[in-house]
């Protein structure tokens, strides 16, 4: 007689339950291997030969329905998530992980007790998680994701991935420019060298409805740098003048956004002369 093949329960993977239930919020999760990892890809993406994912920082062809490409894996679909492509990932997974930038958020991990002494100083309250060697401080914003921004500080959102150790505790508070501006290098120049920065005089009419409308344009001009593969220089002034014609009339952008896009152009391998010089000829261009 043959005997039935058993029922795969959500119940007996408590880390797929813990996913599902993400995802049922709208945020990105994949699994992780031992050491807080994501699993290798298969043999078709090694070396990314596969093209990559449409969503990764040099987007591709990629459609592999398995758990490759990292944090870019993450996903809210209940079907991806349950297929048998996953299946052996969560016989192995050890956590779950998620997408910050994916789920409109930003995760400043805290490493070290000095770390959150400096957070409890100089950042507003959020939501904290507590983590094995510090805390998560969770806001509502995306931007740039970088290592080491200052001592036991790394930001987690924009192509990258956070542990999911719990729901935390207090209110999340909006991504406050104190956050945005820990990646930003500060210049190298000597003093004599200086570069000024100069900020478009305003005063037009401002034709934004929310500061929404803002910083979805901040943030499509910096995934558009970063997307550049080739012709950097000439991707950042287009850029630079784009956001400028849209928004420098009227005033609205601050120190922050412009340190955000030449961080940006930065990150592609653009000196701050060279930022400095593109985004002052935009605003020449503009009569700004």
């Amino acid at each position: 007689m043959t005997q039935p093949a058993p029922i795969r329960r959500e119940a007996d993977r408590p880390l797929l339950t813990t996913a599902l239930d993400l995802a049922n919020r709208a945020v990105p999760v994949l699994p992780l291997r031992a050491g807080k990892l994501p699993f290798g890809n298969c043999r078709d993406c090694a070396d990314n030969a596969c093209g990559g994912r449409p969503n990764m920082k040099t987007t591709g062809p990629c459609q592999c329905p398995r758990v490759c490409h990292g944090w870019a894996a993450a996903t809210t679909n209940h079907t991806t998530l349950n297929s048998l492509t996953w299946e052996s990932a969560w016989e192995r997974a050890q956590a779950v992980a998620y997408h910050p930038g994916g789920a409109g958020l930003t995760v400043v991990d805290l490493d070290d007790p000095d770390a959150i002494a400096w957070a409890r100083q100089h950042l507003p309250p959020t939501r904290t998680v507590p983590t094995t060697r510090g805390q998560h401080w969770i806001y509502q914003g995306v931007m740039q994701s970088a290592n080491k921004v200052r001592p036991g500080v790394d930001i987690k959102s924009s192509m990258s991935y956070a542990r999911y150790l719990g729901p935390g505790n207090g209110t999340m508070a909006p991504l406050p420019d104190t956050v945005r501006a820990l990646p930003v290098k500060q210049p190298t120049w000597p003093v004599d060298h200086a570069v000024t920065i100069p900020r478009p005089a305003g005063g037009g009419q401002c034709p934004h409805r929310s500061s929404a409308y803002l910083e979805r344009g901040i943030l499509m001009a910096e995934q558009r740098i970063t997307d550049a593969t080739a012709g950097v220089h000439a991707t950042v002034y287009a850029t630079f003048l784009a956001v400028l014609s849209t928004h420098g009339p009227c005033g609205c952008l601050t120190d922050a956004h412009t340190e955000r896009l030449f961080a940006a152009a930065q990150a592609k391998g653009e000196s701050l002369r060279h930022c400095a010089d593109a985004w002052a000829n935009a605003l020449a261009r503009l009569g700004l």
